[in-house]
């Protein structure tokens, strides 16, 4: 460490310890790189492995040759368990929920629109087959009809049969509940791209600004601790102790205890207590939107299965239609008698289908348990970053005071004179 955080090599061996060092770092860096953004932004593999190469190699020489950009690096490693961390760790499980969770949902309500178009193909035609059943009901009707005036020769009365038209062609029925299936499935598909199209950039500008946003705050703290004495010097150090004790003034360490803290111990300033807090709530706003996505797949899921075993369950309605017809006639010619004509009494039976094997619906896809573990993985590691984020700046000052020794004297010196003019 003390060859890495030095501003210059003191000989060779030190130059090569320092190119090794810096060949590491970028070795792993460069394949996390990749990883992110193969895996996570879901870019094309040539193009991670190009991006990934050039990083690499760009970052070996700075880390090599400048020595504030060694700091600037060494303190972005820290600061990833602070705010700017989190917003990484987010952008991950926004693309986590959009790419497994919301096609997911989306399947589950295709499955529920296939149930109901089955269940109105397979009603739609068992109703058209009932229409068969009436012409066949009138046709029997009339013909008995008929029977029964020919039995009187006195009158000649009109064609005894009703008149009842039927649609034949069912096809044209099909083919528009077929036409109105695939423009359903067609807008679903289209809001399913353009969900997945827009979150997918959404998240990698995201992504791309944090992380220029991590590089920018580590530069900004390096140059606030350069340049303002009392940027983040509040702290019990060890040069500060050593400094009171040769001035024979220890006592106001003791004294100024309430406010200082010492950057290695477990004590939290009210202000960074209140910091912790207010983050917390924030990271469950965005816990309570994840779940309601989640709840959706399960609710999807949970209708789309409800509704599948039930249509295989519907049983067939039996109808059944009965004519009952009785009439006598008084004949003129034969007076006070009554000629009693032929009665007509008949049950016809149908049955109505709404459900059928040769339906085709694909099966409710469950909720990926895997992926809300890993989901809660981050929502733990987000949580535990929240209270981890003021000791990660702790040790972003502690890095930067390795780095410029010089500058942590006069610092140290400035914090001295402070507390004696309070004392």
């Amino acid at each position: 460490w003390s060859v890495y955080s030095k501003p210059v090599p003191a000989n060779g061996r030190e130059v090569w310890t320092l190119f090794l060092q810096c060949s590491c770092i970028t070795a792993v860096i460069g394949g996390l790189f990749y990883n992110w953004m193969f895996a996570s932004l879901e870019y094309s593999w040539h193009l991670s492995i190009a991006m990934a190469i050039s990083f690499s190699l760009l970052l070996l020489l700075t880390l090599f040759l400048v020595h504030p950009a060694r700091c600037v690096f060494s303190i972005i490693m820290p600061t990833l368990g602070t705010k700017q961390g989190r917003k990484l760790l987010l952008s991950t499980c926004v693309m986590i929920v959009v790419v497994n969770i919301t096609p997911n949902i989306i399947s589950n309500i295709k499955t529920i629109l296939q149930v109901i178009k089955c269940i109105c193909k397979n009603s739609s035609e068992s109703l058209l087959n009932s229409t068969a059943l009436l012409e066949t009901v009138t046709s029997e009707f009339g013909d008995a009809i008929q029977e029964t005036v020919h039995s009187i020769n006195i009158y000649k009365p009109m064609n005894g049969h009703f008149q009842f038209s039927l649609l034949k062609n069912s096809s044209l029925i099909y083919q528009k509940m077929h036409l109105a299936g695939e423009k359903i499935g067609r807008d679903f598909l289209a809001v399913e791209l353009l969900v997945k199209d827009a979150v997918r950039v959404g998240n990698k500008v995201v992504a791309g600004f944090s992380m220029l946003y991590l590089c920018f705050e580590s530069a900004c703290y390096l140059k606030n601790y350069l340049t303002n004495l009392h940027f983040d010097n509040f702290y019990i150090t060890k040069k500060l102790e050593h400094l009171a004790v040769d001035r024979k003034a220890a006592h106001l360490l003791v004294s100024s205890s309430k406010t200082l803290i010492r950057p290695t111990g477990l004590k939290l300033s009210r202000e960074e207590v209140m910091l912790c807090l207010v983050q917390a709530v924030l990271l469950t706003v965005a816990l309570m939107l994840m779940l309601v996505v989640v709840a959706m797949d399960h609710f999807a899921f949970s209708i789309g299965d409800t509704a599948v075993r039930k249509a295989s369950q519907f049983s067939v309605v039996p109808v059944a239609l009965s004519i009952k017809y009785s009439v006598s006639a008084e004949v003129p010619c034969i007076p006070y008698q009554e000629t009693p004509l032929q009665d007509f009494e008949r049950s016809y039976h149908h049955y109505l289908i709404f459900s059928s094997a040769h339906c085709r619906i694909s099966p409710p896809t469950p909720p990926n348990t895997s992926v809300l573990i890993v989901m809660g993985l981050l929502f733990c590691i987000l949580y535990t970053t929240i209270f981890l984020e003021t000791y990660a700046r702790r040790l972003c000052r502690t890095i930067v005071a390795s780095f410029f020794e010089s500058w942590e004297e006069k610092r140290v010196l400035h914090l001295y004179k402070k507390l004696c003019r309070k004392h």
